[in-house]
């Protein structure tokens, strides 16, 4: 089972780009999308509705911001969820920032985790979110529940996910409070999939600044992530960037899952 997720960075003009051409070629069983920056009635309907390598449509479901044009997630899935939901916490909602599928054996959380901005002007609402995820996720567990949480964290967790660590100290997505969140996530019973595979592989990053040819020159961040309840690690057979896809500034990152 082949799961996707990828910042499309506005999938409207995504769209333009090759994305229902690489969705069908791909033919993952979900994908997950952040930063669609769109409401369902401002799609086509072959990207509300597209269809895999067999012609069959995805199911999708959106969760947009009330600020028209601002981050926003979604789902594309060939299986039909059990139930779809939201964070269940207006402040994070607002933003579109969560959106979950139930299944009978995992439940996928496709999540835009906030930017702190610069000085760390959203810091706290970052943190405030980091904090609702974990207790989200911890709740999950609590109820035998599995859970494959992907998406753009907007943090690079340790030097060996970023290209110039001692540069970006200071900098939104690498400050000491989020890589100490990461630090609690990662020691609480829950899996970074793609470094637990590749605990030395360098030079693996998932968003280039669209500055100064950074992704011509490999100068980037880890910061798109799946991860899983420890419980559920053995059914993980493979955690993969693929910096090969282009269309926006992130590149998809992929999950597969044993039979």
């Amino acid at each position: 089972m082949k799961i996707l997720s990828w910042n499309v960075n506005g999938v409207r003009a995504v769209e333009k780009k090759g994305f229902l051409g690489w969705l069908k070629e791909e033919d993952p069983d979900i994908l997950c999308v952040q930063e669609t920056k769109a409401s369902p009635n401002q799609l086509s309907d072959a990207l509300k509705f597209p269809v895999d390598k067999n012609g069959k449509p995805y199911f999708s479901y959106w969760s947009q911001a009330k600020r028209k044009g601002y981050s926003g997630t979604a789902i594309y899935t060939k299986e039909e969820p059990l139930k779809v939901s939201l964070m269940d916490d207006e402040r994070f909602d607002a933003e579109g920032r969560v959106l979950q599928a139930e299944y009978p054996a995992f439940t996928v959380i496709c999540a835009y985790f906030p930017n702190s901005q610069e000085g760390g002007a959203r810091l706290p609402y970052k943190l405030d979110f980091c904090g609702a995820i974990f207790r989200h996720c911890e709740n999950l567990v609590k109820h035998k529940k599995n859970f494959i949480l992907c998406g753009d964290y907007n943090i690079a967790h340790k030097p060996i996910d970023l290209a110039r660590p001692k540069e970006n100290e200071n900098t939104p997505g690498y400050f000491p409070q989020e890589r100490s969140w990461m630090d609690a996530w990662t020691s609480g019973g829950f899996c970074d999939t793609f470094r637990l595979l590749h605990p030395e592989e360098t030079g693996k990053y998932s968003w280039w600044s669209y500055r100064g040819g950074a992704r011509e020159r490999n100068t980037g961040w880890r910061i798109d992530y799946h991860c899983v309840n420890e419980a559920f690690m053995p059914a993980v057979a493979a955690s993969v960037i693929k910096p090969e896809v282009y269309g926006s500034d992130h590149c998809p990152v992929e999950l597969v899952l044993k039979n």
